[in-house]
């Protein structure tokens, strides 16, 4: 989810995930715009996922909804701002994996390989809008880009802090922190080059194995 950073910083508030954007000319939500607005975002899905960010046209999109020009822009002011309301859902899903309650009182061990499967099999149920920004980073704006860094600022600020625990209690052995916490969560982040939900591995599958290296990564005491 375009995890890119694990500089220290003052941790963000954990329901703090708003993101700067527009609604079209829409004043009010309502069940049938939901509906309306839900439909526009699975057809430009399928359009981005096959055709990249660049490629994609508004007029492309309103042909495959069949429907006119103002109807779309009534929902949403442009392309990119369907991008990005596509795009987001699975930012946060991917990096709030390792929130949890202040009175979970879990080992840091298990928390941590809680988390990583959260991340792991969250990048997965959101193909293909997970993959995004690791395809077309150059699409969003820089409030969105910075909404998202702030997110993945949170995302370690829990991490890494589990990790350094867990090896003080002597479950997992590693070098460099914040090193390793990158190289762990990289490993979901290249999903976007290779997987195919109807490939040779089910998403269950791609997630059991993907969580295995991952812990290997991190030196997961058996």
């Amino acid at each position: 989810m375009g995890i890119t950073s694990a500089t220290p910083h003052k941790p963000a508030p954990a329901g703090d995930v708003r993101l700067p954007r527009g609604n079209g000319r829409q004043r009010a939500a309502t069940a049938a715009t939901d509906l309306q607005r839900e439909r526009i975002l699975q057809v430009a899905t399928q359009l981005f996922a096959k055709q990249g960010y660049a490629n994609t046209t508004m007029a492309q999109l309103v042909r495959a909804l069949g429907v006119t020009k103002p109807f779309v822009y009534y929902y949403f002011r442009d392309k990119q701002e369907i991008f990005e309301a596509l795009s987001w859902p699975p930012a946060v899903a991917c990096l709030t994996s390792m929130d949890f309650a202040p009175d979970d009182k879990r080992p840091a061990r298990e928390k941590v390989l809680e988390g990583l499967d959260r991340l792991i099999r969250n990048t997965v149920a959101h193909h293909p809008a997970a993959f995004f920004p690791y395809r077309d980073p150059q699409a969003y704006r820089p409030e969105y880009r910075a909404a998202q860094t702030k997110l993945a600022h949170h995302f370690y600020d829990q991490l890494c802090p589990l990790l350094e625990q867990a090896r003080r209690d002597g479950d997992l052995d590693f070098d460099d922190t914040r090193i390793t916490a990158l190289a762990a969560c990289s490993l979901p982040g290249f999903l976007y080059t290779w997987y195919r939900p109807d490939g040779r591995l089910s998403p269950d599958e791609v997630v059991a194995a993907l969580g295995k290296l991952a812990l290997r990564v991190l030196g997961l005491k058996t």
